[in-house]
């Protein structure tokens, strides 16, 4: 009763001429089977780190901030689940792998949220000395 994954043959020469590296912001549409339909599903965001070259165990990391929070997903190359690669944005970046950005990101949100914490404490010691 396994029902069978009909998977379509990925143009391998079309995904090596594909020129996008880490720093550049690309759109990744790949396949959704959900009750017995395909969809199509974009995650865009920031390209972190291209791994392996552009041998058939090639990945490509994707990071996007979706309500706050990051997301980061893990592409192969060649995969038959995605349709296409778009680059949406290119940037030159002086590093191979964007992994600081992490931290980065983290940072500027613990940054806002010391100087709210600040500004809350200011406004209880001002009501208390009121009091």
């Amino acid at each position: 009763m396994a029902t069978a994954i009909k998977l379509t043959s990925v143009s391998t020469d079309e995904r090596k001429k594909l020129g996008f590296a880490s720093g550049d912001t690309v759109r990744v549409w790949s396949k959704i089977i959900e009750k017995g339909k395909t969809r199509l599903q974009a995650f865009e965001g920031l390209v972190l780190a291209r791994k392996h070259g552009k041998e058939i165990g090639a990945t490509f990391t994707v990071r996007k901030v979706s309500n706050g929070v990051g997301v980061e997903r893990i592409f192969p190359l060649y995969s038959p689940n995605i349709d296409k690669i778009e680059v949406v944005k290119s940037n030159r970046t002086r590093r191979s792998k964007l992994y600081y950005i992490r931290e980065k990101a983290v940072k500027e949100i613990s940054k806002k949220m010391k100087s709210a914490k600040v500004y809350a404490d200011e406004a209880e010691v001002t009501e208390e000395a009121t009091a």
